[in-house]
């Protein structure tokens, strides 16, 4: 549906505001990924944010590993310290519309996403706190009650910020 939507309309658009001379220089969303950073190695912890990735997204998610110590942290090399999902092609639309469509709107005294200075020229990041605004996690609310913030990543091939930041606005992401 949203895939759809950009290759009929926002595609246009971008070509009517910028100046390209291949089809393959239009800027387009090539994958959204999620994740979560667990302060501390907690099997319980890791296993509920993993089961809540798988939950949300309906793809598998890995476990992601430390490379190197933490004496601070308490962490080792090679223990568990998160999970992510990789999202591309019908999936990455489908949680894209569903985020648009669902989640931004329940979620309370939301107003947009800020934008930072220190925005990228190819992704945009940003992070929910607020995660029972997904339908999947609202049923089992008690399992998902210590989640910590989920990392959202939007990846794209722009060039530029503003072509970042135009496609953003098409597929009607809210940005203050």
């Amino acid at each position: 549906m949203l895939e759809n939507y950009y290759k009929k309309v926002i595609q246009y658009d971008l070509i009517n505001k910028f100046s390209y001379t291949h089809l393959d220089e239009i800027p387009k969303l090539k994958k959204i990924i999620l994740n979560f950073g667990c302060k501390n190695s907690d099997i319980k912890n890791l296993a509920s944010a993993l089961f809540s990735l798988e939950l949300i997204t309906t793809n598998q998610g890995s476990l992601v590993k430390s490379k190197r110590s933490n004496i601070l942290l308490k962490i080792r090399k090679g223990n568990p310290v998160g999970c992510v999902v990789v999202l591309k092609k019908e999936k990455m639309y489908n949680f894209c519309f569903k985020l648009i469509s669902k989640v931004f709107p329940s979620l309370k005294d939301f107003k947009g996403i800020k934008i930072s200075k220190k925005l990228g020229i190819t992704s945009f990041s940003f992070t929910l706190k607020d995660l029972i605004s997904f339908k999947e996690l609202e049923k089992q609310f008690y399992l998902f009650i210590n989640l910590p913030p989920l990392n959202i990543i939007l990846v794209t091939n722009s060039k530029t910020r503003e072509e970042l930041i135009y496609l953003l606005h098409s597929f009607k992401i809210p940005l203050i």
